[in-house]
């Protein structure tokens, strides 16, 4: 059963830190080195002094400093916290996603309550945990799926989270807005319509696996607890986006696949692509200005298995396909892969089959920021 629980957020006090715009940033592991420096120039307060530091140490002392002084400050009561983001997708469309902040308890993965689909890596789950261990909080909230056809927690929250938001961020095409939700009431349903769910982490693994191994060597109760954002596959307008592959040398394509040139630009030929079943893999090979659409018929394997089997080395990944074909076009790379999403259904059979997909199988796009909500330890 999936223990889900408002918490005792700590935050920003915008009061004391200047407009919270100013303070976010996206998580850890999609900021560069370049872009680290805009995020500190941003502001002396901004997320990524504690996310990206100098040291684990760097960041225990910021956030001690930011506590004492006021910066950071405890919410008195548990809530939960309705999430709403605007933005523009990497298919160029406007859309609506909407979830909620809470508390899940941790559980290892062979209790079937909460279920990984993409793999992790130990050089990032280890200097993830220096970080936790230093500065004992939840810095980034994981993002967790479930499936809830009545939508009973945003039938409870969202009615609550109307009027001015605690935090509004502008960014990037993007609009972040959170409302505190305290209502006994709502809280309490919210809880009750999750406790039979199976909850599939969309992102954060590396997090979610470092709070496990926290969890084992701390035994006060708040380390057994990580900050997440609640996410419905039904309703609440999530939208799985692919990551394009990018390579500077194209391997041999065995008789295994079907190859057939199209006609057209890029992206009348991802058009096509968005046609094809899932039921065998497809994507499009880019290349020479032109586009063909390749197939594995007759096999059950996911489009990003197949292409990891091709053993195209090292690639360059992006979201948007524009990119990819620039790239290509360029001379910087002479080929690239052209993906469509996995399924809602796909990641779920792939959870809840105990295996897991590839790197950079999903994008659920925007990355959620950090620096709106943390959990103490």
């Amino acid at each position: 059963m999936a223990e889900v629980n408002p918490f005792r957020a700590v935050r920003y006090d915008e009061a004391r830190t200047g407009p919270i715009g100013r303070l976010v940033a996206p998580p850890y592991d999609v900021i560069s080195a370049e872009e680290r420096l805009g995020y500190l120039e941003r502001s002396p307060y901004n997320v990524a002094r504690l996310i990206v530091p100098e040291s684990p140490d760097d960041a225990a002392d910021t956030w001690r400093e930011w506590r004492r002084d006021g910066v950071l400050v405890g919410e008195q009561q548990p809530a939960f916290w309705w999430l709403r983001e605007e933005y523009e997708g990497p298919d160029g469309a406007r859309h609506k996603r909407e979830g909620f902040f809470g508390l899940v308890h941790l559980e290892p993965y062979d209790r079937g309550v909460v279920r990984p689909h993409e793999r992790t890596y130990e050089a990032a789950k280890r200097s993830q945990l220096a970080l936790l261990r230093a500065v004992r909080a939840n810095l980034s909230p994981i993002m967790l799926l479930y499936d809830d056809p009545q939508q009973r927690p945003r039938q409870a929250l969202a009615p609550l989270a109307e009027g001015d938001p605690l935090f509004e961020v502008s960014d990037g095409g993007a609009t972040t807005r959170l409302w505190r939700i305290t209502d006994p009431e709502a809280l309490a349903e919210t809880q009750a319509a999750l406790t039979d769910r199976q909850l599939v982490i969309a992102d954060g693994h590396h997090r979610y696996e470092t709070a496990l191994r926290f969890a084992d060597e701390d035994p006060a109760p708040e380390a057994h607890d990580v900050m997440a954002v609640f996410a419905n596959t039904d309703g609440e307008g999530l939208i799985i986006f692919p990551t394009h592959r990018v390579v500077r040398e194209l391997p041999e394509l065995n008789g295994r696949f079907r190859v057939t040139p199209l006609s057209g630009g890029p992206q009348e030929a991802l058009a096509t692509l968005g046609e094809i079943d899932h039921e065998h893999p497809a994507f499009l090979l880019y290349r020479g200005g032109e586009a063909a659409l390749i197939e594995a018929p007759g096999d059950r394997e996911l489009d990003t298995v197949v292409l990891e089997q091709l053993g195209i080395g090292d690639p360059r990944y992006t979201p948007r396909a524009d990119e990819a074909v620039a790239l290509v076009d360029s001379g910087e790379a002479e080929a690239a892969f052209l993906l469509r999403p996995p399924t809602i259904e796909q990641v779920r059979e792939v959870a809840q089959a105990g295996r897991t997909m590839p790197q950079k199988s999903t994008y659920f796009y925007p990355k959620l920021l950090s620096g709106l909500l943390f959990h103490e330890l």
